[in-house]
């Protein structure tokens, strides 16, 4: 890997640098109060020791350029001048120490001063800074001392910006501070960088502000309740939680690095077909190989609208199918903790159906799927999540089934078992009346 430069800053050598830059694939900043009260405490906790390592910084530098682009260590260097900013306002003039005070009047002169345009970020920094003042306010100089002089980041700078990606995916992935989709964000931005031919700055810009558009509750519960558990359970693996041991499953193929797999070149010949005909889009499906770079973002912002309108209500059902979806979503214990993994269950089935065969008699479908999904309801008082994987798992594998189906009526025509009229689930009365409506409960 070529690392150009490895050293240990202080937080004032590292701030001086006024070539520090925050580049556009960044993901916004997003530390809480509670992360800046843990490094104040923490800064706190140390300050009578020789020194502190506050974390690590990797830099991307290109050869012969001054830019250093930060390309881990975001959240920790804002922080840092956001501290910087309230003590400079609040505690510069009145300091007793005059190299101190000379000190901290040229870093200001040095320190880079980025400009954020994301609301998110923005709503982030007045938060913190706020705290930060409240306690920047009340320290003692020796605190400021050891926070700019004595607070030390471990300094990478790298000169080729996949491995800066690769570095930096390396470094987090044992970490706590990032989602799992932070760390498959990172991936395939590097994965970019891998192609032949580099995304422009409008078009990478473009992938990250549509990722960033999406707020990360919605990013995490798009991979964690669908996606992960589509691909997963129709691979027959058991798929309850989704952390950063399972990043893997969407790490795929890059079709335009030289890869040439027989098995790829279908989705080579797709990709190269798309780039001739503008206003097509790629045929995506959850169970397919992950393409890296590009069309991952582009797969990502597909199944964010498939799952919102699965979300947002389906038109053009039948009758007896439309009375499922109002009782599904009005039913009065709809909210318990069981009854939300069977809603997930319900949900992840249609999209995937839906995934790979549209709106083709999804009334029938939905129908299906529901006395599926269910009669785990019914058949049982308590639900965990590990009784839905198991059911999956060990029972009738839908997803799988979905996943083999050439035709939909594979599906829509499918037998299911009835459940016994002696229901073990409770206050579940609109569910029983929609079984014993469709006859599927035993005499």
């Amino acid at each position: 890997m070529p690392i150009i430069d490895k050293d240990i800053l202080s937080v004032t050598q590292f701030l001086s640098n006024s070539n520090l830059s925050i580049p556009p694939f960044q993901r916004p900043y997003k530390w809480s109060v509670r992360n800046v009260v843990q490094l104040l405490d923490d800064i706190e906790r140390f300050k009578e020791t020789p020194s502190y390592r506050i974390g690590t910084v990797v830099i991307f530098q290109e050869m012969g350029k001054d830019e250093c682009q930060i390309v881990d260590g975001q959240q920790r260097t804002l922080t840092f001048l956001l501290m910087l900013k309230a003590i400079l306002a609040l505690r510069v003039n009145t300091m007793q120490s005059s190299s101190l005070q000379d000190d901290l009047k040229k870093l200001n002169d040095l320190v880079f001063r980025p400009v954020f345009n994301n609301d998110v970020t923005r709503q982030n920094i007045q938060a913190n800074y706020r705290e930060i003042q409240r306690r920047i306010a009340t320290v003692g100089e020796g605190f400021i001392a050891f926070f700019l002089e004595k607070c030390e980041v471990t300094y990478f700078v790298i000169d080729d910006i996949s491995e800066a990606f690769q570095f930096f995916d390396s470094q987090n992935a044992r970490g706590k501070d990032l989602e799992p989709h932070d760390l498959l964000k990172a991936y395939h931005l590097r994965e970019l960088y891998e192609t032949p031919v580099k995304p422009g700055e409008s078009e990478l810009s473009k992938m990250v502000r549509d990722w960033e558009d999406m707020k990360t509750k919605t990013l995490s519960a798009l991979f964690a309740d669908f996606m992960f558990r589509v691909r997963g359970w129709s691979n027959g693996r058991s798929s309850r939680y989704f952390t950063k041991r399972e990043v893997w499953m969407f790490k795929g193929i890059n079709i335009e690095s030289g890869q040439t797999y027989p098995y790829a070149q279908l989705y080579k010949i797709s990709t190269e077909y798309l780039k001739a005909e503008s206003g097509q889009k790629f045929p995506f499906q959850l169970d397919q190989v992950i393409i890296n770079g590009k069309y991952f973002f582009e797969m990502i912002r597909h199944y964010h609208k498939l799952s919102g309108d699965l979300q947002a209500g389906l038109s053009g059902l039948d009758q007896p199918a439309q009375k499922i979806i109002y009782a599904l979503n009005n039913y009065g214990e709809r909210n318990r903790t069981g009854d939300k993994y069977i809603r997930m269950l319900f949900d992840c089935a249609l999209l995937h159906y839906i995934d790979r065969f549209g709106t083709e008699a999804l009334s029938g479908a939905v129908k299906k799927i529901f006395i599926w999904a269910y009669s785990l309801r019914l058949n049982y008082q308590i639900l965990q999540l590990a009784t839905v994987d198991n059911y999956v798992l060990r029972e009738t594998n839908l997803f799988r089934k979905i996943r083999n189906a050439v035709r939909h009526d594979s599906i829509t025509a499918m037998e299911l078992p009835l459940v016994s009229k002696e229901f073990k689930c409770t206050n579940t009365k609109d569910i029983k009346d929609l079984f014993q409506q469709m006859r599927y409960v035993s005499n």
